[in-house]
């Protein structure tokens, strides 16, 4: 399993991408509040991902979970944005593990050819869920979290970078979303947390 500073991860054996938490037209909803949030985040990220298929060579894309961010993230330019982006790869098979912004915003239109499912969801030796809980068939593979490392300086200054962070029985991916912040995390003893910095995953 490669794990990429795009925060994704890459499954060679499978020719997979594993991502998690697109919120996709989060912008838009916000805007509908009339909260002032600028234009180009999910083309932003529509971007990175075409890099990642490109640059992996993947066949299958699977989503855990969050891939609509609100109903109100359903307006026109955004759904035909996310179609024209879908028919550039037609022989993607695309795969969602529903999460809980999915429960409320709804599966995504037909159009997109997403195969929606229900976590936890057996892709061994793997649980594929959106919610970071154990489960006995297998390592569980989540995200909901937006798992985020806060980094101290010598000067008392702080960052909290976005991470990747696995137990003994659970991994959770960094949300995928450039408009979507990092949550500190406080790793127990033995877990293993890689730091995205820039174009690098780091170790910690």
């Amino acid at each position: 399993m490669l794990l990429l500073a795009e925060r994704a991860i890459f499954w060679p054996r499978r020719v997979t991408l594993f991502v998690s938490d697109l919120h996709w037209g989060k912008a838009a909803a916000f805007r509908a509040k009339s909260l002032p949030i600028p234009d180009g985040t999910t083309e932003e990220d529509l971007m990175r991902l075409d890099g990642l298929i490109a640059r992996t060579g993947a066949c299958r894309l699977i989503i855990l979970g969050d891939l609509l961010h609100a109903t109100g993230s359903r307006t026109i330019a955004l759904l035909e944005r996310i179609t024209a982006w879908r028919m550039q790869h037609p022989s993607l098979e695309i795969m969602l593990v529903r999460g809980n912004h999915d429960n409320a915003a709804g599966d995504p239109p037909a159009a997109w050819k997403i195969r929606c499912v229900d976590g936890p969801y057996l892709e061994a030796p793997f649980m594929l869920s959106h919610f970071p809980d154990v489960y006995a068939g297998g390592y569980t593979l989540a995200g909901h979290l937006h798992p985020g490392a806060r980094l101290f300086g010598r000067g008392r200054q702080s960052v909290t970078l976005p991470c990747f962070w696995f137990s003994r029985k659970v991994g959770v991916l960094p949300a995928f979303s450039s408009f979507t912040s990092a949550s500190p995390i406080r790793p127990y003893t033995g877990d293993r947390v890689y730091v995205v910095a820039e174009s690098t995953v780091v170790a910690m």
